[in-house]
């Protein structure tokens, strides 16, 4: 038996092929799109993409017919030296019965080609085995996330739930305990009736007497048990069932002092870039909140964050002071799972590291569920450690739970993002991504 599909697939796409070709090639397609991530604007991280894959990965295998096994006939006309019976030597044949190489001269393969992916496709690529650390459920004040459960079965309800299959077996249950003849067996009284009309013999005519008063027996008992009665009727029913909401807020705290060069804000607007696009693809019940410091800080929108160009001298705790007062306005801890993420080149003015020590210790870190310290570098600059950077790496030897991070080039973005949250991932307190 042969089935074919002949749905329509969207917008005259084939769908089907498309899928199989991106599960089979999701190791090839996974590698271009990190790739991409550090070769393309910051604006256009997240939209369509068309990525290059190598084509010489994607051979499918392939059944043929062996030249050297097996049996064949063949019709040879103008044959003269065989006949039939004779058997015939096999060839000798130099190498094997596959498809050649596809390679040239000097040993390159095929050219590369371009797939373009969808923004949906590119980020499922993206963010395949990414998750929050240590989502919690919360209570919420109202909940919209509803699921619908099945709910067993009614004798009333739209023609739309009508359960066939039990109904069909309440009908046969019915039908069986009230002893109703079955139309086979009405057919065959019908016909063996039909076959002694004209009978004769007085056995006969008094069979077909017997037959004749159990055929209307068998109808009038047909006419009184129908075959669907509407106590067999049932309609599948349906509830819908209140879920608990995750929900949770991210902190995204950005340093754009005049320590921060163009290079350093660049990347710390991709780190924050791909958290935002993350947070905002994976997660229903997700808030972002954006806080820019210099030695002030302040809660701004999207665009500003993004795209704004003030800057001024460095106090970090002027951020953490900004994150509590908006923690403590709109967002009560036994309600929202915190999560809050640094990017700073590590300058702070000297004075304000102890507070900053003060604050982590009693009141950020007991807040959060993950902190996470990302660190950015010019890629021609010394790689000492700044005093941010040594301040949070001795909270990190006393305990504390900071995950700390350095980048110094664009393409070191997604690995460190991808390390930070990575799907079941424990990563390591402190460390850093070589150039």
């Amino acid at each position: 038996m042969n089935i074919v599909d002949r749905r329509l697939n969207p917008q005259g796409k084939s769908l089907s092929n498309r899928q199989r070709f991106i599960r089979r090639a999701k190791k090839e397609l996974t590698e271009a799109v990190r790739k991409a991530s550090g070769e393309r604007k910051l604006s256009d991280i997240g939209n369509e993409e068309r990525v290059w894959i190598k084509a010489d990965r994607q051979k499918e295998p392939q059944i043929r017919h062996s030249t050297d096994q097996g049996e064949r006939d063949y019709v040879l006309p103008g044959n003269k030296e065989y006949q039939e019976g004779d058997r015939i030597k096999r060839p000798q044949q130099e190498g094997g019965g596959g498809r050649g190489s596809e390679a040239a001269d000097d040993g390159e393969g095929e050219d590369a080609f371009q797939f373009a992916l969808s923004q949906e496709e590119f980020l499922d690529i993206f963010f395949d085995d990414l998750e929050l650390p240590d989502l919690l459920r919360k209570q919420m004040k109202s909940s919209d996330s509803f699921t619908t459960v099945r709910a067993g079965h009614s004798m009333n309800g739209s023609i739309t739930n009508l359960n066939l299959k039990r109904t069909m077996q309440n009908s046969l249950s019915r039908r069986i305990a009230l002893k109703r003849p079955r139309l086979s067996d009405m057919l065959t009284s019908a016909a063996e009736i039909e076959a002694l009309e004209d009978a004769e013999n007085a056995e006969d005519v008094e069979r077909h007497g017997e037959l004749t008063a159990q055929l209307e027996s068998q109808q009038r008992r047909s006419r009184r048990i129908p075959f669907i009665d509407p106590v067999d009727v049932r309609y599948s029913r349906f509830e819908q069932v209140p879920q608990p909401v995750t929900s949770a807020v991210m902190f995204c705290l950005m340093d754009v002092s005049g320590s921060m060069t163009e290079h350093m804000k660049d990347l710390a607007k991709r780190f924050f870039k791909l958290l935002y696009l993350f947070l905002g693809r994976r997660y229903k019940n997700v808030e972002i909140v954006f806080i820019r410091h210099t030695h002030l800080a302040r809660e701004v929108d999207e665009e500003t964050f993004f795209l704004s160009r003030e800057t001024g001298g460095t106090v970090v705790s002027t951020a953490f002071d900004e994150m509590l007062r908006v923690v403590a306005a709109r967002y009560p801890r036994d309600q929202w799972n915190i999560y809050a993420a640094q990017a700073s080149d590590g300058d702070n003015t000297a004075v304000d590291n102890a507070k900053v020590v003060q604050l982590l210790k009693q009141k950020i870190l007991p807040l959060c569920q993950y902190f996470a310290y990302l660190e950015v570098k010019d890629p021609d600059g010394r790689d000492m450690a700044t005093d941010l950077w040594r301040t949070y790496e001795q909270l990190v030897k006393n305990g504390e739970p900071i995950a700390m991070r350095k980048v110094a080039e664009r393409s070191q973005i997604f690995p460190v993002f991808h390390d930070l949250f990575m799907r079941g991932g424990q990563s390591a307190p402190a460390q850093k991504v070589n150039s």
